[in-house]
């Protein structure tokens, strides 16, 4: 290893987590104004509808926009990416909390400002995720993984009695600009530390030799060519198409099958959140097994088993689907973190963009519709007959993994990226 290479892997925390942690409190100051809008669009409306309609405002940007940001931030500088789609955030929020300061607030300005924030999230996280693979050494990123999803499942235990102890003495104004101060917290440690870019093939000229278009495809190609990769990606549709709805179906689930109310709902909202945080903590400490992919399948079947836990807990046995809801949390980034740490490690940098993106657009690809088909179902099936399903067929896919090589071998998949592009260019 060259002198200047060993000094960088030497001091690969440092620069990685101050960075992190910038990010992290901007991840907090958007779960502050993402329980306040919604706060307050329950208050106006009380209309599920509403309420559905800006979960959709998030969601849709990030499964549409991916595999473009993904891209761009294959070809772009990712730390200016980085500024900018912080800077846009901030923008909105400002221009949001200008609308509720002058009383000329209007249901669609919020579904507006939603879409934009989360189009200009994907840009960032397509940035940041592009760049831990180059940040961090190949042997820590699943421990780094680990320690991200814990932070953040930390985060949503947080943020919501924090917002609501800001509610009651702050306007709605006031918590926006919160965010706004945390976004900009965010952008200051990206002023003054490099973030390493991956090599790109320029032309005389200094443009690049390919279009947006053809990279694009090229990402496309680089997931069809790795045979585990895709499976994966089959077992995830799968997955987010049954486990998206429990969710959503978990207030009716509690009042109607268990005869609880509020506080009981919070309680198993709380508890898979708090399972989350120990999933994550107990990942970064252990740094799950060698073979990354016999961790991802462990928490596949933990997932599933949780769940199934949940749908079969009789009405007088509570507890029992508290149990499930915690194990399904605690699986969760036990699950996530490996698979998102196979990628980083076994994608070429120039890839990790357009690799990445296109991976979380196909995977959130049937979330829209799993939301939709859920309540039909539930309504003629039962509502734990949905979780049973979601909970039986998880553990059966995790446990039928193992015996499947395509996918026990993924990480041997190792691809390389010139020949694809050259078949891209080729189409």
């Amino acid at each position: 290893m060259k002198k200047e290479e060993k000094t960088a892997a030497q001091g690969w925390a440092l620069k990685f987590y101050t960075i992190f942690s910038g990010q992290v409190l901007s991840i907090f100051g958007s779960s502050l104004v993402q329980f306040a809008l919604i706060w307050y669009l329950t208050q106006e409306t009380g209309s599920a509808t509403v309420l559905a309609m800006s979960t959709l405002a998030g969601i849709l940007p990030e499964t549409l926009l991916s595999p473009l940001a993904g891209t761009l931030a294959d070809r772009w500088n990712r730390r200016a990416m980085m500024i900018v789609a912080d800077l846009l955030v901030a923008f909105a929020t400002i221009l949001l909390a200008i609308l509720f300061a002058t009383n000329t607030i209007q249901i669609w300005h919020i579904y507006a400002i939603l879409v934009f924030r989360s189009a200009a999230g994907i840009f960032h996280y397509s940035a940041m995720s592009a760049s831990t693979a180059m940040l961090v050494p190949s042997e820590q990123l699943q421990r780094v993984s680990g320690f991200n999803q814990s932070l953040r499942a930390a985060i949503n235990i947080i943020a919501p009695p924090t917002g609501a102890l800001l509610l009651g003495f702050l306007p709605i104004q006031g918590i926006l600009l919160i965010d706004v101060g945390t976004a900009l917290m965010a952008i200051l440690p990206l002023l003054f530390l490099s973030i390493p870019q991956p090599k790109r093939e320029l032309d005389e000229q200094g443009h690049h030799k390919t279009s947006v278009l053809e990279d694009m495809k090229g990402g496309f190609a680089y997931i069809r060519s790795w045979p585990g990769l895709m499976a994966i990606i089959g077992m995830a549709l799968v997955a987010n198409f049954l486990l998206t709805p429990t969710g959503a179906l978990m207030p009716l689930l509690v009042t109607k099958h268990f005869g609880l109310g509020a506080l009981q709902f919070g309680l198993m909202d709380s508890t898979w959140a708090f399972g989350m945080v120990i999933g994550g903590i107990l990942l970064g400490v252990w740094g799950g097994f060698q073979k990354k992919i016999i961790t991802a399948m462990m928490g596949v079947i933990g997932i599933g088993l949780g769940i199934l836990i949940v749908g079969l807990a009789p009405a007088n046995m509570f507890w029992l689907a508290v149990a499930g809801m915690t194990l399904s949390g605690l699986m969760n980034p036990i699950t996530n973190g490996p698979l998102s740490a196979i990628v980083q490690a076994e994608v070429k940098p120039e890839f990790q963009g357009r690799v990445m993106g296109t991976i979380m657009s196909l995977s959130t690809l049937m979330t829209p519709i799993s939301l939709i088909v859920a309540g039909p179902v539930s309504d003629l099936l039962g509502i734990r007959t949905w979780y049973i399903v979601a909970g039986l067929v998880s553990l059966l896919m995790g446990v039928g993994a193992f015996f499947t090589p395509l996918i026990m071998n993924v990480e041997q998949e190792r691809r390389q990226a010139e020949p694809l592009v050259a078949l891209m260019a080729d189409e």
